[in-house]
C-alpha cells in the first residue's frame, strides 16, 4: 500500500510496523521561553499536572525506572508457517499441450514446501499467560513461540484471533507460575505531547526500547484496520515491532505498536498505536471466542466547512446522520436523518471512523449517551448497544452448474454477517463470501464481497431466488450479470 507525503510527491509506503531502533541517550537542548513554569501548566480536577524540564537536574532525569518495571511485560514472537506448492511446468498451462493430453495434463507434480518465518512481538496482560500482538505477526502460522526478557521459551497458542483490528490475542502454559504483565491504562486520558515509550524486538536484536511523545490522536486516514483509529508516535519503530508496547511514564499500556509510515521501511518518525480502548474490547472476547462488536444501526458522513454551513454549525464538528436502519438501535434511540452527532460518552467524534471506533469499544448489553444537534437544538440520546441480528439467515450456498458463478459461495447479507466479513452492516442482498481462484466464477473476475443485484436483468432478492434464476437458464450461452462493489454498480457480461 502507497500513501502520498504531504507536500511530497514521491510514495511513501505504509508499512506494518514490525520493530522499534535503540535508545542511546535522551537530551533536551532547547531551553523554556515565554511563560514561567507555573504558566505553562494548565491544570484542573480530573487532568494530572504537566510540565517542561525547567533545571538541569529534571533534565538528567532517566526512563529507566520505567522500563525495569514494564521490560518484563514485553515478549519476542517468532511464527513459523510452512507453505506447500506443487512443483509445475510453463509447458502444463499450455493450450497446445493441453489440447493433446488433456486437461489433466500435468495434474501431478513434486509438492514442494517452503517454511516462512516471521519476527514480532508481545505484551503480557494477564499473570496467567495471556498475550496481546497483531493479528499480521501471528497469521497462518503453524507455530508460534515466544521468548520472555529473561530468554525462557515456550510454545504459544491463538486462543482469539480479530483480523479487523489487526489483533490477536495468545496463550502460554508457564505451568501455574504468575507472569509480569502491564496494567491496560485508558487510552483516552492520552494528550498530544504526552512522554511515551516503545518497547519491542526490531530486526531480531532483542529487546529495545525507544522514547518520543504521542504525535497526534484518533488518526483514522492510516487504513491499516478496518477500525482506523490510531494513536501517532515519534518513538522509532521498526521491522520486528509489531505488537510491541507503548506505555505511559507510569507503566501503563496505552497502545500496541502496529504500523509505520516510511519511504523505505525503517523509522521516519511516524508509527502508529492500537488504543488501549480497543485492546480492551478485544480481550472481552476471549470468553467466548471471538469478538462481538455493537450494532449501531445507522450511516453517517463527516460534516465537511460547505456542509456546516448549511447546517448552521460553526466550527465544523461531528457526523451527520444521512440513514437510520428500520427497527435498529439507532432508530429505537430516537436517532434521525439529518441529526449531527457530536460526543459518544462525552468524547468527540469528528468522522464515521472514529464513530464506528467509539461504538467498536463499547460492550454489547450496555447503551451510549450520544450528544446531537438536531436544527441546531441540543438533544442527548440514549443508543442500546445490542449484537447485529443474522435476519435474514445467511443460508450460505456453493453454486455449481453451467453458470458464471459456478464455483462461489453466496449468502445472504444481514448486520452479522456484513460484520464478519468486513461490510458496512446497512446493506442488504445476496454476497459472494467465497471463490475459489481457479473457478469459472475467478476467472470471470468475481470477488469476495460482490453483491449481485441482478442476473439477466432478474432482481436478486436472496440465495433463494438467485439459485432459481441461475437454474433457469443453466447452460446459455450469453450472461450478464449486475453486481455492486466498493459502492459502485457495474454489469459483466459473459459469453457469447
Amino acid at each position: 500500500m502507497t500513501l502520498k507525503a504531504p507536500n511530497c510527491d514521491r510514495p511513501v509506503r505504509l508499512a506494518l510496523a514490525l520493530g522499534l531502533a535503540l535508545v542511546v541517550g535522551v537530551s533536551w537542548g532547547v531551553p523554556v521561553v515565554g511563560p514561567t513554569a507555573v504558566q505553562a501548566q494548565i491544570v484542573t480536577a480530573d487532568t494530572p499536572a504537566r510540565g517542561v524540564p525547567t533545571s538541569r537536574g529534571e533534565i538528567m532525569l532517566s526512563f529507566a525506572p520505567v522500563v525495569r518495571k514494564v521490560a518484563p511485560a514485553v515478549t519476542n514472537i517468532y511464527s513459523r508457517k510452512i507453505e506447500r506448492r506443487r512443483a509445475r511446468s510453463p509447458l502444463f498451462d499450455d493450450p497446445f499441450f493441453r489440447h493433446f493430453f488433456g486437461k489433466n495434463f500435468g495434474s501431478g507434480g513434486q509438492i514442494r514446501e517452503r517454511v516462512r518465518t516471521s519476527l514480532g512481538s508481545g505484551v503480557i496482560v494477564d499473570p496467567l499467560g495471556l498475550i496481546v500482538t497483531n493479528f499480521h505477526v501471528v497469521v497462518g502460522a503453524d507455530k508460534i513461540r515466544v521468548v520472555l526478557s529473561d530468554r525462557r521459551e515456550f510454545d504459544a497458542k491463538i486462543v482469539l484471533a480479530d483480523k479487523r483490528t489487526d489483533l490477536a490475542v495468545l496463550k502460554i502454559d508457564a505451568k501455574g507460575e504468575l507472569l509480569p504483565h502491564l496494567t491496560i491504562n485508558d487510552s483516552d486520558a492520552l494528550q498530544v505531547g504526552d512522554l511515551v515509550l516503545a518497547i519491542g524486538n526490531p530486526f531480531g536484536v532483542g529487546q529495545t526500547v525507544t522514547s518520543g511523545i504521542v504525535s497526534a490522536l484518533a488518526r483514522t486516514t492510516v487504513g491499516v484496520t478496518d477500525f482506523s483509529f490510531f494513536i501517532q508516535t515519534d518513538a522509532a519503530i521498526n521491522p520486528g515491532n509489531s505488537g510491541g508496547a507503548l506505555v505511559t511514564m507510569d507503566g501503563g499500556l496505552v497502545g500496541i505498536n502496529s504500523a509505520i509510515y516510511s519511504r523505505t521501511g525503517g523509522s521516519m518518525g511516524i508509527g502508529f498505536a492500537v488504543p488501549s480502548a480497543m485492546v480492551r474490547a478485544v480481550l472481552a472476547g476471549v470468553s467466548r471466542g471471538r469478538v462481538v462488536r455493537p450494532w449501531f444501526g445507522a450511516v453517517t458522513q463527516r460534516v465537511t466547512a460547505k456542509l456546516a454551513r448549511s447546517l448552521g454549525l460553526d466550527p465544523p464538528r461531528g457526523v451527520l446522520v444521512n440513514k437510520v436502519q428500520a427497527d435498529g438501535p439507532a432508530a429505537v434511540g430516537g436517532l434521525q436523518v439529518g441529526d449531527v452527532i457530536t460526543a459518544i460518552n462525552g468524547l468527540n467524534v469528528n468522522d464515521p471512523e472514529g464513530l464506528r471506533f467509539r461504538i467498536a469499544t463499547l460492550p454489547v448489553g450496555g447503551s451510549a449517551r450520544l450528544d446531537v444537534l438536531r436544527r441546531q437544538r441540543k438533544l442527548r440520546l440514549a443508543v442500546a448497544l445490542s449484537p447485529p441480528p443474522e435476519i435474514p439467515p445467511r443460508q450460505e450456498t456453493a453454486i455449481t452448474g453451467a453458470n458464471p458463478l459456478h464455483g462461489a459461495s453466496v449468502a445472504n447479507l444481514s448486520p452479522a454477517l456484513a460484520d464478519d466479513i468486513s461490510m458496512a452492516q446497512d446493506l442488504t442482498g445476496v454476497v459472494i463470501v467465497k471463490v475459489e481462484s481457479r473457478s469459472f466464477a475467478g476467472r470471470a473476475g468475481l470477488r469476495r464481497r460482490d453483491i449481485i443485484r441482478a442476473v439477466n436483468g432478474l432482481k436478486i432478492v436472496d440465495v433463494g431466488g438467485l439459485v432459481q434464476i441461475l437454474a433457469r437458464f443453466d447452460g446459455t450461452g450469453r450472461w450478464r450479470l449486475t453486481l455492486e462493489r466498493k459502492g459502485q454498480t457495474m454489469t459483466l457480461a459473459i459469453g457469447g
